[in-house]
């Protein structure tokens, strides 16, 4: 392609699906937008677009082109993030993801280790999604499960997040607390809307509990211990959120099955600089006093 102009122009009309949106995000002319987008029609001899009075909405060959600029759009952002994490020193952003249950324990070093850095941007990623560290989307990634086998990847173990099978007092008020395990499939539980996670808990909760007794499902960590305060039903917390407090109560011992092991992952390309190390030794530091 001999104009990254051009593609660049097309790809934001097909987000957008507006001319005007798109002169705006680049800040050019509404004139310079349509003049890159029938010159690169022309060059490609096919239509990106069908023309409406609401806009522009990109045809087969126009959202080809979305999914190829999307993704080298954000290689090219991803590789400037590469550049900055480079340098020397702590300063610009550091970006660190991990799954949002671990927010609570995570966060405060975070802050901390921002305080320590004035001027420095922390940028804490959560959810699902694997954040790829070749393409710079992140400094510091900490992950459950098995071992990180990604290449060109450092993948140092870091702790074992436990989890503690509780119910609150709104539940128990409600349902009663079930006195052995053989109880358990009579009463409502709270559970990840994905049932076939690998996560350890509930690979354990789904062997043992019908489907239909998994009556309150979500997707995030956060929505899953707020449904089993709420009294929704019996659900998992991490072991850090389960210790004091009193309006919980353990339906059953822990249990090391339940528990996943957390890595630390860095790119090779990174892990050496100053902000890493620097953000490592912190991180380390603090989790010898967590409760896991």
């Amino acid at each position: 392609m001999d104009n990254w102009d051009e593609v660049k122009t097309a790809y934001q009309v097909a987000r957008l699906g507006t001319v005007s949106g798109a002169a705006e995000v680049l800040g050019v002319h509404h004139a310079t937008v349509i003049r890159h987008v029938d010159a690169l029609e022309g060059r490609l001899g096919v239509k990106l677009f069908q023309r409406h009075a609401r806009g522009y909405t990109p045809t087969e060959a126009g959202r080809d082109l979305l999914r190829v600029a999307q993704a080298t759009d954000d290689q090219f952002t991803q590789l400037g993030s590469r550049i900055r994490g480079q340098g020397e020193g702590v300063r610009g952003e550091l970006v660190v993801t991990a799954l949002s249950g671990f927010s609570a324990l995570l966060t405060p070093v975070l802050a901390e280790f921002q305080r320590d850095n004035p001027g420095l941007i922390i940028r804490f990623l959560t959810g699902e999604r694997l954040f790829r560290l070749e393409y710079g989307e992140a400094h510091v990634a900490i992950r459950a499960g098995a071992a990180p086998e990604q290449p060109d990847n450092v993948v140092q173990p870091f702790v074992r997040q436990r989890m503690a099978l509780v119910a609150s007092d709104n539940y128990i008020a409600r349902r009663g607390l079930p006195q052995t395990e053989a109880e358990l499939p009579e009463h409502d539980f709270v559970g990840v809307d994905d049932m076939d996670s690998r996560a350890p808990f509930n690979r354990w909760l789904t062997a043992l509990v019908p489907s239909e007794r998994i009556v309150f499902r979500t997707s995030d960590d956060q929505g899953l211990r707020d449904a089993v305060t709420a009294g929704a039903g019996i659900g998992f917390v991490p072991m850090s959120e389960r210790n004091g407090r009193a309006d919980l109560h353990d339906v059953l011992p822990p249990r090391d099955d339940w528990s996943s092991a957390l890595w630390l992952v860095t790119h090779v390309d990174l892990h050496r600089t100053t902000k890493v190390q620097a953000f490592l030794t912190l991180l380390k530091e603090r989790a010898k006093d967590w409760t896991c």
